[in-house]
C-alpha cells in the first residue's frame, strides 16, 4: 500500500497544482504572441484602406460633377419622398 501511495501523492499533486498553471501560462503565451496582425493582414489592410480611399475620392468627384450640372439634386431627392432603400428600413 505505501508503494501506491508514493504514487498517488505527487500524481494528485501534480494533476491539481502544476497542470493548471501550466496551461494557463501556455495559452496565455500563445495569445501575446498571436496578437498583432501578420504581414498578409497588415498587407489586405493597407490594400483595403487604399480602395477606401479611391472610392471617397470617386464619390466626391461625382458629387463635384452633380453639383456643378443639377444645382438641386441634394434637395430634391429629399423632396420626393422617401427612396426605396429607406423604404424597406
Amino acid at each position: 500500500m505505501s508503494t501506491m501511495m508514493f504514487f498517488f501523492i505527487p500524481t494528485v499533486i501534480f494533476l491539481t497544482v502544476v497542470v493548471p498553471i501550466w496551461l494557463v501560462l501556455h495559452y496565455w503565451t500563445r495569445a501575446r504572441l498571436n496578437k498583432g496582425l501578420s504581414d498578409d493582414e497588415r498587407h489586405e489592410l493597407e490594400e483595403a484602406l487604399a480602395v477606401a480611399e479611391r472610392l471617397e475620392q470617386r464619390v466626391a468627384t461625382l458629387e463635384t460633377i452633380l453639383d456643378s450640372e443639377h444645382a438641386g439634386w441634394r434637395t430634391a431627392r429629399d423632396e420626393d419622398g422617401p427612396t426605396r432603400r429607406s423604404a424597406r428600413s
